[in-house]
């Protein structure tokens, strides 16, 4: 059985927004108003959801961009390491073998 190890925040944003939407819209309907004040009601509400729900995809849009530029940086640091590594095990290489041509003579 697979386990589940936390929900992710953008599902958490929209099992809350469908939470609240269905709670508003059934407090309506069992609301006492006429048909058309109920639907302005709903009409409104689910404008102002749209928003919510807009601006927490931008919130996650914007950390996603973050989070993408550190692990560029960070994949980055890592080559430029490697690289360095390499290089000074190329140049220990290449005094090793020089030391070991002068001591053959």
């Amino acid at each position: 059985m697979a386990e589940n190890k936390g929900s992710s925040p953008l599902s958490l944003a929209v099992s809350f927004l469908i939470g609240a939407a269905t709670g508003f819209v059934l407090g309506l309907l069992f609301a006492p108003a006429s048909g058309k004040e109920t639907r302005q009601k709903i009409k409104q509400q689910a404008i102002k959801t749209g928003e919510v729900a807009k601006e927490a995809y931008e919130k996650l849009t914007e950390e996603a961009e973050k989070g993408i530029k550190v692990v560029k940086e960070k994949t980055q640091e890592g080559i430029e390491a490697i690289r360095e590594f390499l290089e000074k095990k190329k140049e220990e290489y290449a005094r090793k073998a020089q030391e070991k041509g002068q001591t053959a003579e």
